[in-house]
Protein backbone atom coordinates (compact mmCIF):
# COMPACT_ATOMS: atom_id res chain seq x y z
CA UNK A 1 0.00 0.00 0.00
CA UNK A 2 1.04 3.58 -0.55
CA UNK A 3 2.25 5.24 2.63
CA UNK A 4 1.05 8.87 2.84
CA UNK A 5 3.99 9.65 5.07
CA UNK A 6 6.29 8.93 2.18
CA UNK A 7 4.44 11.28 -0.17
CA UNK A 8 6.65 13.98 -1.58
CA UNK A 9 5.97 17.46 -0.23
CA UNK A 10 6.19 20.65 -2.26
CA UNK A 11 6.87 24.26 -1.23
CA UNK A 12 4.05 26.81 -0.75
CA UNK A 13 2.55 28.79 -3.62
CA UNK A 14 4.68 31.86 -2.92
CA UNK A 15 7.80 29.83 -3.75
CA UNK A 16 6.31 28.79 -7.09
CA UNK A 17 5.40 32.40 -7.94
CA UNK A 18 8.90 33.52 -6.95
CA UNK A 19 10.44 30.90 -9.25
CA UNK A 20 8.24 32.08 -12.12
CA UNK A 21 9.62 35.61 -11.65
CA UNK A 22 13.04 34.42 -12.82
CA UNK A 23 11.71 34.39 -16.39
CA UNK A 24 10.36 37.94 -15.90
CA UNK A 25 13.77 39.01 -14.59
CA UNK A 26 15.86 37.45 -17.38
CA UNK A 27 13.70 38.04 -20.47
CA UNK A 28 14.63 41.74 -21.08
CA UNK A 29 18.14 40.60 -22.00
CA UNK A 30 16.71 38.65 -24.93
CA UNK A 31 14.06 41.26 -25.81
CA UNK A 32 16.03 44.50 -25.43
CA UNK A 33 19.64 43.47 -26.04
CA UNK A 34 19.44 40.51 -28.39
CA UNK A 35 16.45 41.40 -30.55
CA UNK A 36 14.74 44.77 -30.63
CA UNK A 37 16.92 47.58 -29.25
CA UNK A 38 20.67 47.10 -28.82
CA UNK A 39 21.28 44.67 -31.69
CA UNK A 40 19.73 46.98 -34.35
CA UNK A 41 21.58 49.93 -32.80
CA UNK A 42 24.86 48.01 -33.02
CA UNK A 43 24.40 47.19 -36.70
CA UNK A 44 23.16 50.65 -37.66
CA UNK A 45 25.29 52.98 -35.54
CA UNK A 46 28.47 51.27 -34.33
CA UNK A 47 29.72 49.48 -37.44
CA UNK A 48 30.57 50.83 -40.92
CA UNK A 49 27.46 49.25 -42.46
CA UNK A 50 24.54 47.03 -41.35
CA UNK A 51 25.83 43.99 -43.24
CA UNK A 52 29.15 44.09 -41.38
CA UNK A 53 27.33 44.73 -38.12
CA UNK A 54 25.07 41.73 -38.66
CA UNK A 55 28.08 39.55 -39.43
CA UNK A 56 29.99 40.65 -36.32
CA UNK A 57 26.91 40.20 -34.13
CA UNK A 58 26.47 36.73 -35.61
CA UNK A 59 30.05 35.77 -34.78
CA UNK A 60 29.62 36.94 -31.17
CA UNK A 61 26.37 34.99 -30.94
CA UNK A 62 28.04 31.91 -32.38
CA UNK A 63 30.98 32.10 -29.96
CA UNK A 64 28.65 32.45 -26.98
CA UNK A 65 26.50 29.62 -28.30
CA UNK A 66 29.52 27.35 -28.73
CA UNK A 67 30.61 28.06 -25.15
CA UNK A 68 27.12 27.26 -23.89
CA UNK A 69 26.88 24.12 -26.02
CA UNK A 70 30.17 22.72 -24.72
CA UNK A 71 29.89 23.65 -21.06
CA UNK A 72 26.20 23.51 -20.11
CA UNK A 73 25.81 19.69 -19.98
CA UNK A 74 28.97 19.41 -17.86
CA UNK A 75 27.94 22.18 -15.46
CA UNK A 76 24.45 20.72 -15.19
CA UNK A 77 25.89 17.33 -14.30
CA UNK A 78 28.16 18.88 -11.67
CA UNK A 79 25.23 20.77 -10.14
CA UNK A 80 23.20 17.53 -9.93
CA UNK A 81 25.92 15.99 -7.78
CA UNK A 82 26.81 19.09 -5.75
CA UNK A 83 23.18 19.86 -4.89
CA UNK A 84 22.19 23.56 -4.64
CA UNK A 85 21.31 25.46 -7.79
CA UNK A 86 21.14 29.03 -6.45
CA UNK A 87 24.92 29.58 -6.22
CA UNK A 88 25.20 28.75 -9.92
CA UNK A 89 22.31 31.06 -10.77
CA UNK A 90 23.95 33.85 -8.75
CA UNK A 91 27.34 33.38 -10.44
CA UNK A 92 25.98 33.36 -13.97
CA UNK A 93 23.42 36.05 -13.16
CA UNK A 94 26.38 38.24 -12.25
CA UNK A 95 27.77 37.72 -15.77
CA UNK A 96 24.40 38.78 -17.20
CA UNK A 97 24.45 41.94 -15.09
CA UNK A 98 28.06 42.88 -15.84
CA UNK A 99 27.77 42.18 -19.56
CA UNK A 100 24.51 44.10 -19.90
CA UNK A 101 25.67 47.12 -17.90
CA UNK A 102 28.90 47.39 -19.93
CA UNK A 103 26.89 47.99 -23.13
CA UNK A 104 26.34 51.59 -21.98
CA UNK A 105 29.93 52.44 -22.86
CA UNK A 106 29.61 51.20 -26.45
CA UNK A 107 29.00 54.71 -27.82
CA UNK A 108 29.23 55.74 -31.50
CA UNK A 109 32.65 57.15 -32.32
CA UNK A 110 34.24 55.92 -29.11
CA UNK A 111 37.45 53.87 -29.57
CA UNK A 112 36.99 50.13 -29.15
CA UNK A 113 33.19 50.49 -28.95
CA UNK A 114 32.65 47.56 -31.32
CA UNK A 115 34.81 44.98 -29.49
CA UNK A 116 33.46 46.22 -26.16
CA UNK A 117 29.88 45.68 -27.32
CA UNK A 118 30.64 42.22 -28.73
CA UNK A 119 32.49 41.00 -25.64
CA UNK A 120 29.85 42.42 -23.28
CA UNK A 121 27.05 40.86 -25.33
CA UNK A 122 28.78 37.46 -25.39
CA UNK A 123 29.41 37.56 -21.62
CA UNK A 124 25.79 38.56 -20.94
CA UNK A 125 24.48 35.82 -23.24
CA UNK A 126 26.56 33.15 -21.51
CA UNK A 127 25.35 34.38 -18.12
CA UNK A 128 21.68 34.47 -19.13
CA UNK A 129 21.69 31.03 -20.75
CA UNK A 130 23.59 29.25 -17.96
CA UNK A 131 21.48 30.86 -15.22
CA UNK A 132 18.40 29.61 -17.07
CA UNK A 133 19.78 26.04 -17.17
CA UNK A 134 20.05 25.93 -13.37
CA UNK A 135 16.74 27.70 -12.81
CA UNK A 136 15.02 25.09 -15.01
CA UNK A 137 16.62 22.29 -13.00
CA UNK A 138 14.66 23.43 -9.91
CA UNK A 139 11.27 22.65 -11.50
CA UNK A 140 10.69 19.04 -10.33
CA UNK A 141 10.92 20.09 -6.65
CA UNK A 142 8.30 22.84 -6.99
CA UNK A 143 5.10 21.13 -8.19
CA UNK A 144 3.77 17.58 -8.75
CA UNK A 145 4.43 16.01 -12.16
CA UNK A 146 0.86 16.62 -13.32
CA UNK A 147 1.37 20.39 -12.90
CA UNK A 148 4.77 20.69 -14.58
CA UNK A 149 3.21 21.85 -17.86
CA UNK A 150 1.29 24.63 -16.16
CA UNK A 151 4.38 25.74 -14.26
CA UNK A 152 6.49 25.84 -17.42
CA UNK A 153 3.81 27.70 -19.35
CA UNK A 154 3.37 30.25 -16.57
CA UNK A 155 7.13 30.86 -16.52
CA UNK A 156 7.30 31.40 -20.28
CA UNK A 157 4.25 33.67 -20.15
CA UNK A 158 5.72 35.72 -17.32
CA UNK A 159 8.91 36.05 -19.36
CA UNK A 160 6.93 37.32 -22.35
CA UNK A 161 5.19 39.88 -20.14
CA UNK A 162 8.52 41.04 -18.71
CA UNK A 163 9.92 41.44 -22.20
CA UNK A 164 6.80 43.28 -23.34
CA UNK A 165 6.81 45.72 -20.42
CA UNK A 166 10.53 46.44 -20.73
CA UNK A 167 10.23 46.94 -24.51
CA UNK A 168 7.20 49.23 -24.18
CA UNK A 169 8.94 51.34 -21.53
CA UNK A 170 12.08 51.62 -23.66
CA UNK A 171 10.24 52.60 -26.85
CA UNK A 172 7.93 55.01 -25.03
CA UNK A 173 10.37 56.82 -22.76
CA UNK A 174 14.02 56.01 -23.52
CA UNK A 175 14.98 55.14 -27.11
CA UNK A 176 14.46 58.09 -29.47
CA UNK A 177 14.73 58.66 -33.20
CA UNK A 178 18.09 60.46 -33.63
CA UNK A 179 16.58 62.58 -36.42
CA UNK A 180 13.67 63.94 -34.36
CA UNK A 181 14.96 63.44 -30.84
CA UNK A 182 11.57 61.99 -29.82
CA UNK A 183 10.48 58.59 -28.56
CA UNK A 184 7.63 56.53 -30.00
CA UNK A 185 5.18 58.59 -27.91
CA UNK A 186 6.65 61.84 -29.21
CA UNK A 187 8.40 62.59 -25.91
CA UNK A 188 11.95 63.68 -25.14
CA UNK A 189 13.95 60.76 -23.69
CA UNK A 190 13.77 60.37 -19.91
CA UNK A 191 16.71 61.16 -17.62
CA UNK A 192 18.06 63.67 -20.15
CA UNK A 193 19.32 60.91 -22.45
CA UNK A 194 20.87 62.29 -25.64
CA UNK A 195 19.07 61.00 -28.73
CA UNK A 196 21.87 62.06 -31.08
CA UNK A 197 24.37 59.95 -29.12
CA UNK A 198 21.87 57.05 -29.08
CA UNK A 199 21.97 57.00 -25.29
CA UNK A 200 18.43 55.63 -25.12
CA UNK A 201 19.44 52.57 -27.15
CA UNK A 202 22.57 52.05 -25.05
CA UNK A 203 20.57 52.47 -21.84
CA UNK A 204 18.80 49.17 -22.68
CA UNK A 205 21.92 47.47 -21.29
CA UNK A 206 21.92 49.03 -17.80
CA UNK A 207 18.12 48.75 -17.68
CA UNK A 208 18.41 45.00 -18.35
CA UNK A 209 21.02 44.65 -15.58
CA UNK A 210 18.95 46.60 -13.04
CA UNK A 211 15.77 44.77 -14.01
CA UNK A 212 17.42 41.39 -13.39
CA UNK A 213 18.91 42.43 -10.04
CA UNK A 214 15.55 43.63 -8.70
CA UNK A 215 13.21 40.94 -10.00
CA UNK A 216 15.39 37.86 -9.42
CA UNK A 217 15.41 38.54 -5.66
CA UNK A 218 12.11 36.71 -4.93
CA UNK A 219 13.57 33.53 -6.38
CA UNK A 220 16.63 33.76 -4.11
CA UNK A 221 14.59 34.65 -1.03
CA UNK A 222 11.56 32.38 -1.30
CA UNK A 223 12.38 29.29 -3.39
CA UNK A 224 13.87 26.39 -1.38
CA UNK A 225 17.06 24.99 -2.86
CA UNK A 226 18.38 21.46 -3.06
CA UNK A 227 20.29 20.54 0.12
CA UNK A 228 24.06 20.73 -0.20
CA UNK A 229 25.72 17.37 -0.54
CA UNK A 230 28.72 16.38 1.54
CA UNK A 231 30.71 15.84 -1.64
CA UNK A 232 33.52 18.44 -2.11
CA UNK A 233 33.21 20.56 -5.24
CA UNK A 234 36.21 18.95 -6.93
CA UNK A 235 34.81 15.48 -6.29
CA UNK A 236 31.37 16.66 -7.43
CA UNK A 237 32.94 17.92 -10.64
CA UNK A 238 34.59 14.57 -11.31
CA UNK A 239 31.42 12.67 -10.44
CA UNK A 240 29.27 14.99 -12.54
CA UNK A 241 31.49 14.67 -15.60
CA UNK A 242 31.66 10.89 -15.15
CA UNK A 243 27.86 10.72 -14.86
CA UNK A 244 27.48 12.80 -18.01
CA UNK A 245 29.94 10.61 -19.90
CA UNK A 246 28.05 7.54 -18.75
CA UNK A 247 24.75 9.03 -19.92
CA UNK A 248 26.15 9.84 -23.36
CA UNK A 249 27.91 6.46 -23.66
CA UNK A 250 24.77 4.57 -22.71
CA UNK A 251 22.32 6.73 -24.64
CA UNK A 252 20.18 3.68 -25.36
CA UNK A 253 19.03 3.70 -21.75
CA UNK A 254 17.63 7.17 -22.40
CA UNK A 255 16.49 6.60 -25.96
CA UNK A 256 13.32 8.67 -25.69
CA UNK A 257 15.24 11.62 -24.24
CA UNK A 258 17.90 11.38 -26.96
CA UNK A 259 15.23 11.32 -29.66
CA UNK A 260 13.45 14.28 -28.08
CA UNK A 261 16.68 16.29 -27.83
CA UNK A 262 17.41 15.68 -31.53
CA UNK A 263 13.88 16.81 -32.45
CA UNK A 264 14.24 19.86 -30.20
CA UNK A 265 17.54 20.73 -31.88
CA UNK A 266 15.94 20.68 -35.33
CA UNK A 267 12.73 22.60 -34.69
CA UNK A 268 14.40 25.13 -32.37
CA UNK A 269 16.84 25.94 -35.20
CA UNK A 270 13.85 26.73 -37.40
CA UNK A 271 12.18 28.83 -34.71
CA UNK A 272 15.34 30.85 -34.04
CA UNK A 273 15.73 31.59 -37.74
CA UNK A 274 12.04 32.43 -38.14
CA UNK A 275 12.21 35.09 -35.44
CA UNK A 276 15.61 36.34 -36.60
CA UNK A 277 14.43 36.90 -40.18
CA UNK A 278 10.79 37.88 -39.54
CA UNK A 279 11.55 41.59 -39.31
CA UNK A 280 14.09 41.46 -42.14
CA UNK A 281 11.53 39.73 -44.37
CA UNK A 282 8.90 42.37 -43.60
CA UNK A 283 11.37 45.17 -44.24
CA UNK A 284 12.46 43.70 -47.56
CA UNK A 285 9.04 42.65 -48.89
CA UNK A 286 6.80 45.38 -47.47
CA UNK A 287 9.28 48.15 -46.66
CA UNK A 288 8.47 48.21 -42.94
CA UNK A 289 10.55 50.57 -40.81
CA UNK A 290 11.38 50.79 -37.12
CA UNK A 291 7.87 51.84 -36.05
CA UNK A 292 6.10 49.04 -37.92
CA UNK A 293 8.57 46.39 -36.75
CA UNK A 294 8.54 47.70 -33.16
CA UNK A 295 4.76 47.61 -32.92
CA UNK A 296 4.77 44.20 -34.60
CA UNK A 297 7.20 42.97 -31.92
CA UNK A 298 4.97 44.25 -29.12
CA UNK A 299 1.85 42.61 -30.61
CA UNK A 300 3.73 39.36 -31.17
CA UNK A 301 4.85 39.36 -27.53
CA UNK A 302 1.24 39.83 -26.39
CA UNK A 303 0.04 36.79 -28.35
CA UNK A 304 3.09 34.85 -27.12
CA UNK A 305 2.08 35.57 -23.53
CA UNK A 306 -1.49 34.42 -24.13
CA UNK A 307 -0.25 31.31 -25.91
CA UNK A 308 2.18 30.36 -23.15
CA UNK A 309 -0.51 30.61 -20.44
CA UNK A 310 -3.04 28.63 -22.47
CA UNK A 311 -0.45 26.15 -23.69
CA UNK A 312 0.63 25.29 -20.15
CA UNK A 313 -2.88 24.23 -19.24
CA UNK A 314 -3.28 22.36 -22.51
CA UNK A 315 0.03 20.62 -21.79
CA UNK A 316 -1.29 19.23 -18.50
CA UNK A 317 -4.49 18.10 -20.22
CA UNK A 318 -3.18 16.36 -23.36
CA UNK A 319 0.59 16.13 -22.84
CA UNK A 320 3.59 18.15 -23.98
CA UNK A 321 4.26 16.06 -27.07
CA UNK A 322 0.83 16.75 -28.55
CA UNK A 323 1.19 20.47 -27.82
CA UNK A 324 4.56 20.59 -29.59
CA UNK A 325 3.30 18.60 -32.58
CA UNK A 326 0.28 20.88 -32.94
CA UNK A 327 2.46 24.00 -32.69
CA UNK A 328 4.80 22.68 -35.40
CA UNK A 329 1.85 22.01 -37.72
CA UNK A 330 0.61 25.58 -37.23
CA UNK A 331 4.11 26.98 -37.89
CA UNK A 332 4.34 25.04 -41.16
CA UNK A 333 0.96 26.40 -42.30
CA UNK A 334 1.97 29.96 -41.31
CA UNK A 335 5.21 29.69 -43.28
CA UNK A 336 3.26 28.60 -46.37
CA UNK A 337 0.93 31.54 -45.80
CA UNK A 338 3.83 34.01 -45.59
CA UNK A 339 5.36 32.56 -48.75
CA UNK A 340 2.09 33.26 -50.58
CA UNK A 341 2.32 37.02 -49.92
CA UNK A 342 3.82 39.81 -52.00
CA UNK A 343 3.15 43.57 -52.12
CA UNK A 344 0.52 43.06 -54.83
CA UNK A 345 -0.51 39.44 -54.22
CA UNK A 346 -2.03 37.15 -51.61
CA UNK A 347 -2.30 33.35 -51.57
CA UNK A 348 0.13 33.11 -54.51
CA UNK A 349 -2.37 34.06 -57.27
CA UNK A 350 -4.91 36.59 -55.96
CA UNK A 351 -4.11 40.21 -56.83
CA UNK A 352 -4.18 42.84 -54.10
CA UNK A 353 -3.62 46.58 -54.18
CA UNK A 354 -0.28 47.60 -52.62
CA UNK A 355 -0.14 50.31 -49.99
CA UNK A 356 0.30 53.91 -51.12
CA UNK A 357 2.21 56.67 -49.32
CA UNK A 358 0.06 58.13 -46.56
CA UNK A 359 -2.19 55.08 -46.21
CA UNK A 360 -0.98 54.43 -42.65
CA UNK A 361 0.37 51.39 -40.84
CA UNK A 362 -0.22 47.94 -42.33
CA UNK A 363 -2.51 49.46 -44.98
CA UNK A 364 -2.44 46.79 -47.69
CA UNK A 365 -4.15 43.40 -47.51
CA UNK A 366 -0.85 41.45 -47.81
CA UNK A 367 0.55 43.41 -44.84
CA UNK A 368 -2.56 42.72 -42.77
CA UNK A 369 -2.31 39.00 -43.53
CA UNK A 370 1.41 39.00 -42.71
CA UNK A 371 0.64 40.72 -39.41
CA UNK A 372 -2.08 38.16 -38.62
CA UNK A 373 0.20 35.22 -39.46
CA UNK A 374 2.94 36.73 -37.31
CA UNK A 375 0.58 36.97 -34.36
CA UNK A 376 -0.43 33.33 -34.83
CA UNK A 377 3.26 32.39 -34.84
CA UNK A 378 3.66 34.24 -31.55
CA UNK A 379 0.60 32.43 -30.19
CA UNK A 380 2.10 28.96 -30.80
CA UNK A 381 5.77 29.78 -30.13
CA UNK A 382 5.16 30.15 -26.39
CA UNK A 383 3.43 26.75 -26.02
CA UNK A 384 6.10 25.14 -28.23
CA UNK A 385 8.93 26.30 -25.97
CA UNK A 386 7.09 25.80 -22.67
CA UNK A 387 5.87 22.30 -23.61
CA UNK A 388 9.38 21.34 -24.74
CA UNK A 389 10.72 22.25 -21.30
CA UNK A 390 7.98 20.38 -19.43
CA UNK A 391 8.31 17.33 -21.71
CA UNK A 392 11.97 17.04 -20.77
CA UNK A 393 11.09 17.22 -17.08
CA UNK A 394 8.68 14.32 -17.57
CA UNK A 395 11.20 12.25 -19.54
CA UNK A 396 14.33 12.81 -17.42
CA UNK A 397 15.20 10.99 -14.16
CA UNK A 398 14.77 13.51 -11.34
CA UNK A 399 18.29 13.01 -9.99
CA UNK A 400 19.74 13.86 -13.41
CA UNK A 401 17.45 16.71 -14.42
CA UNK A 402 20.20 19.35 -14.25
CA UNK A 403 22.38 17.28 -16.54
CA UNK A 404 19.57 16.78 -19.02
CA UNK A 405 18.69 20.47 -18.98
CA UNK A 406 22.34 21.05 -19.84
CA UNK A 407 21.87 18.70 -22.81
CA UNK A 408 18.60 20.53 -23.54
CA UNK A 409 20.51 23.81 -23.75
CA UNK A 410 23.11 22.03 -25.89
CA UNK A 411 20.46 20.73 -28.30
CA UNK A 412 19.06 24.23 -28.65
CA UNK A 413 22.47 25.80 -29.35
CA UNK A 414 24.81 23.30 -30.98
CA UNK A 415 23.41 23.81 -34.48
CA UNK A 416 21.74 27.20 -33.95
CA UNK A 417 23.87 28.59 -36.76
CA UNK A 418 22.39 26.10 -39.24
CA UNK A 419 18.93 27.62 -39.73
CA UNK A 420 20.11 31.19 -40.42
CA UNK A 421 22.97 29.89 -42.60
CA UNK A 422 20.70 27.78 -44.81
CA UNK A 423 18.22 30.66 -45.09
CA UNK A 424 21.07 32.91 -46.20
CA UNK A 425 22.39 30.37 -48.72
CA UNK A 426 18.94 29.76 -50.22
CA UNK A 427 18.23 33.48 -50.40
CA UNK A 428 21.55 34.27 -52.06
CA UNK A 429 21.31 31.37 -54.52
CA UNK A 430 17.79 32.26 -55.64
CA UNK A 431 17.82 36.01 -55.17
CA UNK A 432 14.49 35.66 -53.36
CA UNK A 433 13.66 36.14 -49.70
CA UNK A 434 10.80 33.69 -50.10
CA UNK A 435 13.17 30.86 -51.01
CA UNK A 436 15.10 31.50 -47.81
CA UNK A 437 11.96 31.32 -45.72
CA UNK A 438 10.89 28.08 -47.43
CA UNK A 439 13.89 26.34 -45.84
CA UNK A 440 12.27 26.71 -42.42
CA UNK A 441 9.33 24.52 -43.41
CA UNK A 442 11.80 21.65 -43.69
CA UNK A 443 13.13 22.29 -40.18
CA UNK A 444 9.65 22.19 -38.62
CA UNK A 445 8.60 19.13 -40.62
CA UNK A 446 11.76 17.17 -39.81
CA UNK A 447 11.59 18.11 -36.13
CA UNK A 448 7.98 16.90 -36.00
CA UNK A 449 8.86 13.64 -37.74
CA UNK A 450 11.60 12.86 -35.20
CA UNK A 451 9.39 13.83 -32.25
CA UNK A 452 6.59 11.58 -33.49
CA UNK A 453 8.58 8.55 -32.30
CA UNK A 454 8.92 9.83 -28.71
CA UNK A 455 6.72 8.04 -26.17
CA UNK A 456 5.67 10.36 -23.35
CA UNK A 457 5.20 8.73 -19.94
Amino acid sequence: MHDPACAKTYPPRRAVVAWIFFDWAAQPFFTLVTTFIFAPFFAAALTPNPAEGQALWGYATGLAGLTIAVASPVLGAIADVAGPKKPWIAAFGALLVVGSAALWWAAPGRPHAVPLALVAFAVGTIGAEFATVFNNAMMPRLVPPERIGRLSGAGWAMGYVGGLVSLALTLAFLAADPATGKTLLGLSPAFGLDAAAREGDRFSGPLTALWFLVFVLPMFLLVPDVPRSRVPLAAAARAGVAQLADTVAHARRHGMIARFLIANMVYQDGLVALFAFGGIYAAGVFGWGTVEIGIFGILLTVTGTIGAFAGGRLDDLIGGKRVVMGALAVLILCCFGILSLAPGRVFFVLEASPALPGDGLYASLPEKIYLALGLIIGLVAGPLQAASRSLLVRLAPEDQVGQFFGLFALSGKVTSFLGPTLVAVATQASGSQSAGLAVLIGFFALGGAVLAGVRQP
